[in-house]
């Protein structure tokens, strides 16, 4: 008995691109609106088709560049995923990357089947219904980025230079706490405190907010060579939430 090679080389292979930024706020996710069949004029996840003579890595690459404008942005393959009917043209399995950027760092520009690629905040699209299977693609991604921040330090890509401890306690809420559904719900303040300055890994730049109408938060920056060193040597993360919501009044660091 032989084997049928025609019968195994009639499937596709696609990438599909997770890429995750920060605006200081919210967690968001870079979705494309798509211009061609299937799911015409629906906002998707960054991805096409591989083509026969191209590495999985380039591939990702270069389509993230084709669809959105995007280039040199290190991605991470996360999963493949190949549930038989995921694709409603045939047969097709596509492998997932992801990447964390700071959203004030690049220019978008939507082209090939591409009509527009903005930002959406990720607590919006989890619920909402994506083609393929691209909401279970976000949401492996997101758990990988959740595993991250308890493994890595993380901040770097997606703040300013200088910032506050409430924008990096916000950094933290909207990933580790991404698909719960009490909006009230949030790290504990005092904690996230604590365990962020025991690592060592943020400077005191003696310096406050400017312009803003409450009382001005200090501003930190990364100590970078520690930074790095947890990032080789890893740590473990782990705060845990409020007994009671959230007061609504934000305390200021």
């Amino acid at each position: 008995m032989t084997t049928d090679f025609n019968s195994f080389f009639k499937s596709a292979i696609t990438v599909d691109n997770v890429i995750f930024g920060f605006d200081g706020q919210d967690l968001k996710v870079l979705l494309i609106k798509r211009g061609e069949i299937p799911y015409m004029d629906n906002w998707a996840l960054a991805g096409h088709f591989v083509k026969p003579a191209e590495d999985l890595d380039k591939a990702a690459e270069r389509i993230l560049e084709e669809l959105t404008g995007l280039k040199e942005v290190y991605l991470e393959q996360v999963h493949t995923f190949g549930q038989v009917q995921r694709h409603p043209m045939g047969r097709v399995i596509t492998v997932a990357y992801y990447s964390l950027i700071n959203i004030n760092n690049y220019e978008i520009r939507p082209q090939f089947i591409a009509q527009k690629a903005t930002w959406h905040r990720v607590s919006d699209v989890i619920n909402q219904a994506l083609p393929f299977d691209h909401n279970q693609i976000l949401i492996a991604c997101m758990e990988r980025l959740k595993l991250r921040v308890k493994r890595q330090p993380i901040g770097f890509e997606l703040l300013p230079a200088k910032f506050t401890l409430t924008q990096l306690k916000q950094l933290y809420d909207s990933i580790l706490l991404y698909d719960s559904t009490d909006p009230d719900r949030a790290l504990d303040k005092r904690n996230f405190r604590k365990k962020i300055l025991s690592m060592k890994i943020l400077v005191d730049l003696e310096e406050s907010q400017e312009g803003v109408a409450h009382r001005p938060a200090k501003l930190y920056q990364f100590e970078m060579e520690r930074y790095n060193r947890l990032i080789q040597e890893g740590l473990h993360f782990d705060i845990s939430y409020p007994n009671k919501p959230k007061n609504k009044t934000q305390d200021k660091y």
